[in-house]
This record gives structure tokens, C-alpha cells and sequence, in this order.
């Protein structure tokens, strides 16, 4: 899924649910910000006793909290990046299958992010729901796919079945794959690893579309082919309606986070304007038009609340700098006062507790990744 849904639909659908505006907020950055935190190492100039480090050549350090990685980059192309982050958050397992690489395969509702999203919801910690939200949002849209690179990835005649916007890079592998036919999966299996849903173009972000493709369903990758056709729009309802039911209880458990004075009961139009088809930017338009229409926030507070990548770190570090912080290593990062009550520090702990949960649960479930 991209930002439409991780954060601007998931904004609209937490006040919907009742959550205050700082609370909705909170859950929808932390649910979005799983696709941007790229660094996955800090080395501190100046730590705070109150903050928790780890040690790494006699320095303190903040270490492996990235959730995300620039997937064709060939520093960050590895095991380590593909299970921690792209495996973890992204394509949780399905724990299903007759050997490991099957196992890995996501699955809707897997029982590892049923299991922390269970957690999530008696810890009355709003980041940490957001994060396990969207991994749960993600095994809806990519079941099917694997974090690794893997067999179970390498599909073949993948199409649209209606019309379908595309940002400049997939447009121009879809336009190549229309002139070139059946040479297409032979040519396009040489330069796009079977990695994620890569071989899959962005098809299944695409909250609108319907599409198909052809994958090998055999037990050893024995050259059975099964087509599948998916129709995104009921999918992403189906999760939508899920999580809306998971809010709902969250608010239950936790009704400190509840806005009283604001209701919202129309939910046909809430999963009418999930599905809408246009282009990323235009949804992203649109998600906010419809929660000022209905009150969700005001004209005068909707700049402030325009998603921006950099916002918890800006506020995080006294030496932020877009250019140093765009790395997956930072150095000689400077904690601002009150570092320990920032978003982003509770977003850090929050994702190590992820990660080790992810693994234990995946052990749970017989699933065991070697690390």
C-alpha cells in the first residue's frame, strides 16, 4: 500500500472511529513512516543518561532500527536488510507451506502480525500500534509475495484488467511489456530480481486496479502455473474494514485517546473514497478534501498536518540536515532537549520491540530465521 492508505486513509478512519486529532495523527505518521525510516545506524555526540543506547566501537549508537531500504541499492541488497525490514514490516509470513521458502510467503492476517497486533492493542503506546497497523494493512495487498528474494516471486504475464496509473519508471516497463508480448517475462526476469512484488510493478498499491498474473503453484517449483486474478478494490476494503474494527477496539481499552465531540457514521462513504482511481497524488488530494468536508480537521490546521518525511526527525536532532540524514548511517547526531519525549525515540523503541517480537512469533508459528 502507499501513503493514500498508510497514512491519509488511516488519518480519516481513526477520527472517524473517534480518536482525538494528536492521536490520529500519531497512529497514521507511525503507520506511514514504516516506509521512510531508512537509517538503520546513528553514532551519538552527545547521549543522555535517560536515553537507551547501544554500544558499538565504544560509541554510543541507535542500531538496526530501519524498517524500510532502498531496495536496488547494492549496500543495502542483503539478507540482513531483506529479513529485518522488508520481510518484517512489509511482507509478513504466512507461516503456511511445505518448506522454508513457502513459510515465508505473506499471507492476509498472518498469525505472527495477528499476534502483535494483539500485543499492540493492550499497550496504550500509539506508535507501536501504528507500526504493527501497517504491516497488518500489507499482508492484505501482498499476500502472495515473499520479503526475500525467491522463487515464489518470479511471476509471469502480469497485467491490468482496467486502466491504471502509473508513476514514470513502471509506465515505461508496462509500455515496453505491451510492444515486446511474450519476450517481455524473459527479458524483464533478467534486470527486476524476484524480490517483494518487484516482477509485480506496483499493482498491488494500487487501490482501484484489477489485475492478473501467473505464478508457479507446484510443491517444488515444478513448472505448474496457476493464474490469479485480484481485484484490489475488494481487498483493500476488507482491510480497511478490519482495521476500522481494530481501532474501535483500541478506543475501548483506551478511551483516553477518544474526541467526544466528534462523530462520523457514514461509513459507505469512507470505503468509497478508499478505492478511488487516479493517480498517487491525486488520491493523496482527495483523502484530504474528504476530511475537511466532514470536519475531520479544520482549513487552518490542514497545512501543519500534510505528511512530511523528515518532521519527527527535524524535531528529533539539533543537527538536522536533509542531505546527512537521507543515509542509512548518520554520524555525530546531536539529541535536541527532550530527546526522550520526542516521536521519534518512541518510534526507535517501538521498532526494536517489533523486531524481536517478530522473530520470537515467527518461532512460535515453526517458522525459524536464521539471523
Amino acid at each position: 500500500m502507499k501513503r493514500d492508505i498508510h497514512y491519509y486513509a488511516l488519518l480519516a478512519f481513526c477520527r472517524s472511529c473517534g480518536f482525538n486529532k494528536e492521536s490520529s495523527r500519531k497512529i497514521a505518521y507511525a503507520s506511514q513512516y514504516v516506509d521512510d525510516a531508512k537509517i538503520n545506524l546513528m553514532t551519538i555526540q552527545n547521549p543522555a543518561p535517560e536515553v537507551s543506547v547501544d554500544r558499538s566501537d565504544n560509541r554510543a549508537v541507535f542500531l538496526n532500527m530501519a524498517t524500510c531500504h532502498s531496495y536496488f541499492k547494492i549496500k543495502t541488497f542483503n539478507y540482513e536488510a531483506m529479513i529485518n525490514n522488508t520481510c518484517a514490516f512489509h511482507f509478513v509470513p504466512g507461516c503456511k507451506g511445505e518448506n522454508f521458502t513457502k513459510k515465508l510467503r505473506c499471507k492476509e492476517e498472518s498469525p505472527v502480525v495477528l499476534a502483535l497486533l494483539n500485543e499492540a492493542l493492550d499497550d496504550n503506546n500509539l506508535i507501536k500500534f501504528g507500526i504493527v497497523l501497517h504491516a497488518y494493512a500489507d499482508t492484505f495487498s501482498h499476500q502472495g509475495f515473499s520479503g526475500v528474494l525467491s522463487k515464489v516471486n518470479d511471476i509471469n504475464h502480469c497485467g491490468a484488467r482496467n486502466e491504471v496509473y502509473l508513476g514514470i519508471p513502471d509506465l515505461i516497463l508496462y509500455l515496453f511489456k505491451q510492444l515486446c508480448g511474450e519476450k517481455y517475462d524473459e527479458m524483464f526476469d533478467r534486470v527486476v530480481p524476484a524480490y517483494g512484488h518487484g516482477q509485480a510493478l506496483t499493482f498491488p498499491d494500487l487501490p482501484y486496479l484489477v489485475w492478473s498474473y501467473r505464478y508457479d503453484s507446484s510443491d517444488a517449483f515444478a513448472g505448474r502455473y496457476t493464474v490469479v486474478e485480484i481485484d484490489n478494490k475488494e481487498r483493500y476494503q476488507r482491510s480497511l474494514a478490519k482495521i476500522k474494527g481494530y481501532l474501535e477496539i483500541y478506543l475501548k481499552k483506551h478511551p483516553e485517546f477518544r474526541d467526544s465531540n466528534y462523530q462520523f457514521d457514514d461509513t459507505p462513504k469512507l470505503m468509497s473514497q478508499l478505492i478511488n482511481k487516479d493517480s498517487d497524488k491525486n488520491r493523496e488530494e482527495s483523502w484530504i478534501a474528504f476530511m475537511l468536508e466532514y470536519g475531520m480537521f479544520q482549513k487552518n490546521e490542514w497545512p501543519g498536518i500534510v505528511y512530511q518525511e523528515s518532521e519527527w526527525l527535524r524535531k528529533a536532532f539539533q543537527n538536522f540536515n536533509p542531505q546527512t540524514f537521507n543515509n542509512r548511517r548518520v554520524d555525530n547526531v546531536i539529541l535536541a532537549d527532550h530527546f526522550a519525549e520526542s516521536d521519534w525515540y518512541h518510534f526507535y523503541q517501538a521498532v526494536k520491540w517489533y523486531k524481536k517480537r517478530f522473530f520470537e512469533c515467527c518461532h512460535q508459528n515453526k517458522l525459524f530465521i536464521p539471523k
